[in-house]
């Protein structure tokens, strides 16, 4: 039987050789396709561009309005609750962003950091929005107050220690070097 089969193969040999449709076939068969790709979405996007564009601006516009006024609601909550934990937040903060500061002034490729750990020395990571969430929801407990207070020391320690490392290994833009050594 497998050489009935296989003589049966060279005999029409050619027979299965047979060459496709040719080249002019499938490029109009593609223009075809090509045509009905478009889909109503498309097409209605296409006309009414415009409309489009104005609806995407006014949901971007909500959004942004929505999360300012979200976020000065929150801040507002948290300095009604504890106006002594609102100095404490507003001392830390402006310190802690004056660092940030001059951190982010040396070039990415100096730093040594990827960009998770970049986000890390941001002050509002995960860490932080826990203890916000945990302190708003408990005001009266101490130990959330106090692991606040120690985060935000915690991260100008870090902070200082980075700084340090950068001014020891790399030579610093003058005029960063004499407000960091001014802050000191």
């Amino acid at each position: 039987m497998p050489d009935n089969f296989e003589s049966f193969i060279q005999q029409h040999r050619d027979a299965f050789e047979v060459p496709g449709p040719s080249p002019r076939v499938w490029e109009a068969l593609e223009k075809e396709l090509g045509g009905s790709r478009k889909g109503k979405v498309v097409q209605l996007l296409s006309k009414n561009w415009f409309k489009a564009a104005v609806i995407a601006v006014l949901l971007v516009n909500a959004a942004a309005l929505f999360y300012m006024t979200r976020h000065k609601q929150h801040q507002q909550e948290l300095a009604n609750v504890l106006p002594e934990m609102q100095d404490a937040k507003l001392y830390y903060t402006s310190r802690i962003n004056e660092k940030l500061e001059l951190i982010n002034a040396y070039p990415a490729n100096e730093l040594g950091l990827d960009s998770a750990a970049r986000q890390e020395l941001q002050l509002r990571n995960d860490t932080y929005k826990t203890l916000e969430n945990e302190l708003k929801n408990n005001p009266g407990n101490e130990r959330i107050r106090g692991a606040m207070i120690r985060y935000y020391q915690l991260k100008l320690d870090l902070l200082d220690k980075i700084l340090e490392e950068l001014q020891d290994k790399h030579a610093a833009p003058t005029h960063l070097k004499k407000r960091y050594e001014a802050e000191i």
